[in-house]
């Protein structure tokens, strides 16, 4: 029996899709876990004055200074999400945080995301205090990808690709991790988390 040419590629265009669709489904589950679905904030305890709000499935802020915490806590992960800031916005992700209502550099780790930090030994791409950033990486007026990998008391993060910091640090080993509002209009979505074991 003959299949024709528009039979045939009808099937083959169906059987890539249901791959793509497989593998988006393998990816969505993998270990990861949601944090910020573009929906709601029940997995984030609010803490300090930013002004958050859900939008069009982003969470944002442009009062500070305040931030997200997670309810559960990480020692060894992977983390992803997208944030977009202005370039003279202060937007951050702290992990392992040991004091969650009061979180900051001084009890967790923060990869930062400030294009026109005064001391630019912090800035876009420093995990501050402890890595300075490897590359220039200006964050401003569009979307980041954000990848946190913190095993044991080494850590890498990258934006867009792009390695920005290494570090090996043991002053914190577990916590909550966090999204920041200190400055400016800052925004996030896509917040996923996956522990390493």
């Amino acid at each position: 029996m003959r299949i024709s040419g528009v039979l045939l590629a009808l099937i083959l265009v169906g059987s890539a899709g249901f791959h793509r669709t497989a593998a988006a489904a393998g990816q969505a589950g993998g270990g990861w876990v949601t944090l910020f679905d573009g929906k709601s904030l029940d997995q984030w305890v609010t803490t300090g004055n930013a002004n958050w709000r859900v939008t069009d499935g982003v969470v944002e802020a442009d009062m500070p200074r305040g931030y997200l915490v997670s309810k559960a806590s990480y020692g060894d992960f992977e983390l992803r999400a997208e944030v977009w800031v202005r370039p003279e916005s202060n937007a951050g992700i702290m992990f392992r945080i040991t004091d969650v209502k009061d979180p900051g550099i001084q009890n967790a780790y923060e990869l930062n995301i400030n294009d026109q930090r005064k001391d630019q030994a912090g800035r876009t791409g420093s995990i501050v205090n402890v890595a300075k950033p490897l590359v220039p990486f200006d964050a401003g007026n569009r979307w980041t990808t954000v990848e946190i990998t913190a095993r044991g008391p080494k850590f890498t993060a990258r934006l867009n690709g792009t390695l920005v910091a290494e570090a090996t640090d043991t002053k914190y080993a577990r916590g909550p991790i966090a999204i920041q509002a200190a400055g400016g209009l800052v925004r996030y979505r896509n917040i996923q988390i996956r522990e390493l074991r």
